[in-house]
C-alpha cells in the first residue's frame, strides 16, 4: 500500500506533471526558451518597478517642496489678513472708548490716549500684515499661479489699515472710513483679498491632491511589475528544474541568487513605496484639515463673525499641522535607499539569469547548431 501511494505520488506530483509537459521539447530548445522568457520578464518587471517607485518618490518630493508649502502658506495668509483687520478694529474700538472716557472727564490730551494702543495692538496688526506679505513672497517660488493681483490687493489693504490706525488715529470719522475701505478690500465678493486667496488655495489643493493620488495608470504599473516578477520567479524555478532533471546539474548559483533577488524585489519596494504613499495620503488629509480650520475660524459672506481669539487659535492649529506634514514627508532617506537597492537588484536580476543559462548552453552545447 505504501509502495502504491509512493508510485501514485511520483506519477501525479508537480515535478512529474511538469516533466510530462516539457517532454516533447529538446533540452537545448528548452534552455533557449527559458533564457528568452527570463530576459523579457526581467526587463519588463524591473522597468515597471523602477518607474512606479520613481513616481511615488517624485510625488512625495513635489508635495513636500511645493504643493504643501503653497497650501499652508495661502491658509496662513488668509488667517493673517483677517486677524490684522480684527486687531486694527479692536484698536479702533479701544481708542474710541478712551476718547469718550477722556471727553467725559474733560481731558483733551488725544495724542497720549493712543500711545498704549499703537504700541500694543498696533504692533500686532502690523506683525500680521508682515506675516501675510512674507508668506505670499515664499509661495511665489512654489506655485505656477499668478500672485500679482493678490499682492496688489494686500498692499492696498495694508495701506488702508495703516492710514486708519496711525495717520488718522485722532480723527474718528476718517479712521472709520479707512477701516471700512480695508474691510471692503478684504471681503468684496469674488474680487476681494480673501475670496482671491480662497480661489488660489482651492486650485493649489487640487494640484496637491492630483500629485499625491495614485491613479489607475500608476496602479497598473505596479500590477505589471508584480505580475512580471511573478512570471520571472516561476520561470527561474522551471529553469532550475530543467537543469536538474535534464542536465543532471545541482542548483545553479546564478539562478538561485536571481530567484532570491526576485522575491525581494517583489516584496520590499512594494511595501516601502505603499508606506510612503500612505504618508502622502495622510499629508493631503492634513492639508484638507488646514483648509477647513482656516475657513471655519472666520467664514460667511461678510466675514464679520471673526474673533481675534478664534483666529489666533486657528493660526496655532495651522502651524502645528504644518509641522506634522513636514515631519511626515521629510524623512526620505529610507525610501531613497530602497530605490537605489531596487535599481541595483534589478540590474542583477536581468544579468544573472542570462549569464547562468548562457554559460550552461555554451558549456554543454558550444557552437553546435
Amino acid at each position: 500500500m505504501t509502495t502504491a501511494r509512493a508510485a501514485s505520488w511520483r506519477s501525479y506530483s508537480p515535478a512529474a506533471f511538469w516533466r510530462r509537459r516539457l517532454s516533447p521539447f529538446r533540452t537545448r530548445r528548452l534552455l533557449q526558451a527559458h533564457l528568452l522568457v527570463l530576459a523579457v520578464c526581467a526587463a519588463v518587471g524591473v522597468s515597471a518597478l523602477l518607474v512606479s517607485c520613481r513616481q511615488v518618490l517624485d510625488g512625495t518630493e513635489a508635495v513636500a517642496s511645493r504643493e504643501a508649502s503653497a497650501v499652508q502658506g495661502l491658509a496662513a495668509a488668509r488667517l493673517a489678513v483677517l486677524r490684522a483687520y480684527e486687531e486694527a478694529d479692536d484698536l479702533d474700538d479701544r481708542e474710541a472708548r478712551d476718547l469718550d472716557d477722556r471727553e467725559a472727564r474733560g481731558l483733551d490730551d488725544r495724542d497720549d490716549l493712543t500711545l498704549v494702543g499703537v504700541a500694543g495692538l498696533g504692533e500686532t496688526y502690523r506683525a500680521q500684515l508682515s506675516a501675510a506679505d512674507q508668506g505670499l513672497s515664499r509661495i511665489a517660488d512654489r506655485t505656477d499661479q499668478d500672485l500679482g493681483t493678490v499682492n496688489g490687493l494686500l498692499a492696498s489693504y495694508s495701506n488702508s489699515i495703516n492710514l486708519g490706525t496711525a495717520m488718522y488715529r485722532d480723527r474718528p470719522l476718517m479712521r472709520q472710513q479707512k477701516l471700512e475701505e480695508a474691510h471692503s478690500l478684504l471681503t468684496r465678493p469674488d474680487v476681494g483679498l480673501v475670496p482671491r486667496l480662497d480661489e488660489l488655495r482651492r486650485i493649489q489643493m487640487r494640484h496637491a491632491e492630483a500629485t499625491a493620488t495614485m491613479g489607475w495608470l500608476q496602479r497598473g504599473g505596479w500590477w505589471l511589475a508584480e505580475l512580471a516578477l511573478a512570471a520571472l520567479a516561476l520561470t527561474l524555478l522551471s529553469a532550475l528544474f530543467v537543469l536538474r532533471d535534464r542536465c543532471g546539474r545541482d542548483w545553479t548559483p546564478y539562478l538561485l541568487v536571481a530567484f532570491a533577488l526576485t522575491v525581494l524585489l517583489a516584496v520590499v519596494p512594494l511595501l516601502t513605496m505603499f508606506s510612503a504613499q500612505d504618508d502622502l495620503d495622510g499629508a493631503v488629509g492634513d492639508l484638507q484639515q488646514i483648509t477647513l480650520v482656516s475657513r471655519q475660524s472666520c467664514d460667511g459672506p461678510s466675514l464679520r463673525s471673526c474673533s481675534v481669539d478664534a483666529l489666533a487659535e486657528a493660526q496655532q492649529t495651522v502651524t502645528e499641522k504644518s509641522e506634522d506634514i513636514r515631519r511626515q514627508l521629510a524623512d526620505e532617506t529610507w525610501t531613497d535607499r530602497v530605490y537605489q537597492g531596487t535599481l541595483t537588484g534589478g540590474l542583477l536580476v536581468v544579468v544573472l539569469p542570462v549569464v547562468g543559462l548562457g554559460l550552461r548552453l555554451d558549456s554543454d552545447y558550444g557552437r553546435r547548431p
